[in-house]
């Protein structure tokens, strides 16, 4: 499979520096299949995988030890620490979209996730198809449900996966788990689209995928299809009989009409994708779910991307590892093997690994040990701030920037985001991947996090769970006040001009619980809930979800006393500079601002 081709010391310098083990001063010349992950690469390299990662951040790809690398990134990993690489010569290779790799390519089943609005009829849809698909022998319902499952349309097969919703799909995508190829939007013809639908338009769109619209509850008196496609048009998802390219399909999962419609439409566009596999390997893929049971122990599911997995293999998956014993499907029987597409139950992980977790077999516990502790070392992802994407803009390494924007009313949307693609030139394409007005969700971070983009806030604020999760997701939010402001910094940020700035760290949060008055001033009496209030910090006061003044910390006093400072979990009187209207149930937000990195 490789062999060594003799060469001068400059192999040794490249691969030392890169996290090699050890120096030699041969060349290494290797085999790569389409998809390789970057553990596998390290082997096949000789090298630590954190070396194979760095150089992957280099090029703003953020990459952990199981996550599957395409042939060209991987042919550049090989190159540049001075291997000879060629494509794989046996058959296989998992081509997720059918891309062209070293060997034959075998043709694979969809995967679908279904998603919509709360309410317009997705778990209905599931639950028909589920039992749809239930033979005449088995009695009731499907008798396990492991998140995934399989049905069988004619000579074909379908994969579906049953999430929460496009929060959770844009979750595991923000971990590097691509693992949809097809979203059934789901939308209540009675109502239409509402701003779920709309949200899960955008995740869909921005992980890249072909969307089946499934316009549902078509049995009830207020129906509207043509509404609903005059609704798709204006999101520019135009039905094929108006000339475009999105299909849809009237159905009733109530009354179970045009289910196998539906199914039918979902296996003509996966027969356009062409979905290939390679089978000819070790099996590879993503945990869907996992969850300890109290009899059987961690039961994960998992859907296989490329290889067969069967039961007595070693698998790491994320943090877990384990000896495979047992596997089940959807409806708990038990599987003696599985392919690519296939979603399946596994028995025998250490521990309960995370959703989106790459999984991957190995040859022995040893060597999955050996990945979970090089994992330990590895930094997931990097936060880009713009100063970073500025600085690869100028470099003319980043060809998209891409925006999710919040505004605090509906008619600033329309000209901030105007504003904003036209900033967008030849060398670099500015997207708005998603525009809404309101506060800053949880749902834009991920969104953000899996398109590795940044949120804007125009007078539009996250809440302090989102500013949690964004720091978890190292997902920069930059909040303005003036539109020039916003315009003038993007723009910079696009010619690779802007300058190292300062950016806001809240330090602290405090509830107002009392106002004391005096005849010069308010002091409001406050529980401080997080971080530490500090005498001389910024501070702004929050009234529901509005901005209501900023200013400076002025005093601050524990009892009678002056203090410094006071950390969560204790009350304290505080007042700010220049301020008197406090009310109760306002939070006050102490911050300070920092250079950027």
């Amino acid at each position: 499979m490789r062999k060594r081709i003799q060469g001068n010391r400059q192999f040794t310098q490249k691969t030392k520096s890169a996290g090699r083990a050890r120096p030699r001063q041969a060349v290494l010349e290797v085999e790569i299949p389409a998809s390789i992950s970057v553990g596998n690469l390290a082997r096949l390299l000789e090298m630590e995988p954190a070396g194979i990662i760095k150089q992957l951040m280099r090029k703003n790809i953020m990459a952990d030890i199981n996550m599957v690398l395409a042939f060209d990134d991987a042919v550049a990993i090989a190159d540049g620490v001075g291997c000879k690489a060629r494509g794989y010569t046996r058959t296989g290779a998992i081509s997720s979209r059918g891309r062209p790799g070293g060997g034959e390519c075998l043709p694979r089943s969809p995967v679908v996730t279904v998603m919509g609005h709360v309410d317009h009829g997705k778990t209905s849809l599931l639950d028909v198809i589920r039992q749809s698909n239930v033979t005449a022998t088995e009695a009731g319902d499907i008798t396990q449900h492991i998140g995934a499952y399989k049905v069988v349309v004619g000579e074909q097969s379908i994969t579906f996966l049953d999430t929460p919703g496009h929060e959770a799909f844009t979750a595991m995508r923000s971990r590097g788990a691509q693992i949809t190829d097809i979203v059934v939007l789901v939308i209540a013809a009675d109502e239409g689209i509402m701003p779920q639908t709309e949200e899960a338009i955008n995740h869909a769109r921005a992980a890249g995928v072909p969307i089946i619209v499934a316009i549902n509850k078509m049995d009830k008196p207020g129906a509207d299809v043509e509404r609903v496609k005059q609704q798709l048009a204006n999101l520019e998802l135009v039905v094929e009989e108006w000339g475009g390219d999105t299909i849809y399909v009237p159905i009733s999962a109530k009354q179970k009409q045009g289910i196998q419609d539906l199914l039918e439409n979902i296996i003509v566009v996966a027969d356009i994708l062409e979905l290939k596999a390679e089978v000819d390997c070790p099996a590879e893929g993503v945990i869907i779910e996992a969850k300890l049971d109290k009899n059987k122990g961690t039961l994960a599911t998992v859907l296989i991307q490329r290889g067969v997995l069967k039961p007595g293999a070693t698998v790491a998956a994320g943090s877990a590892y384990g000896r495979i014993k047992a596997m089940f499907d959807d409806k708990g029987e038990v599987v003696k093997q599985a392919g690519p597409a296939e979603p399946v139950e596994i028995l025998g992980l250490n521990s309960v690994p995370v959703a989106g977790d790459s999984f991957v077999v190995v040859v022995d516990e040893r060597e999955a040990r050996s990945i979970i502790d090089h994992q330990e070392d590895i930094v997931h992802r990097v936060p880009m701030n713009l100063w970073d994407i500025s600085s690869q803009i100028g470099r003319g390494e980043l060809r998209s920037f891409n925006v999710v924007l919040r505004t605090d009313v509906q008619g600033s949307i329309e000209p901030i985001k105007g504003s904003l693609e036209r900033l967008g030139t030849e060398e670099v394409a500015v997207k708005v991947i998603q525009a809404a007005a309101g506060n800053i969700t949880e749902s834009d971070v991920f969104l953000a996090s899996a398109s590795e983009g940044v949120i804007i806030g125009f007078n539009s604020y996250p809440a302090s769970s989102v500013r949690q999760l964004a720091q978890k997701e190292k997902v920069n939010i930059r909040c303005y006040e003036v539109i020039y402001t916003l315009v003038e910094e993007i723009e910079k940020v696009l010619k690779g001009m802007l300058e190292p700035t300062y950016m806001e760290v809240v330090t602290g949060r405090a509830e107002v619980r009392e106002i004391f008055r005096t005849s010069k001033k308010s002091i409001a009496g406050v529980y401080v809930k997080e971080g530490q209030m500090r005498r001389g910090s910024s501070a702004r006061v929050l009234r529901g979800d509005r901005v209501v003044y900023e200013s400076r910390i002025s005093s601050l006093k524990r009892f009678k006393e002056d203090v410094a400072e006071v950390a969560d979990g204790y009350e304290c009187g505080v007042g700010l500079e220049k301020f008197t209207e406090f009310s109760p149930g306002d939070v006050i937000e102490a911050y300070h601002q920092e250079q950027s990195e």
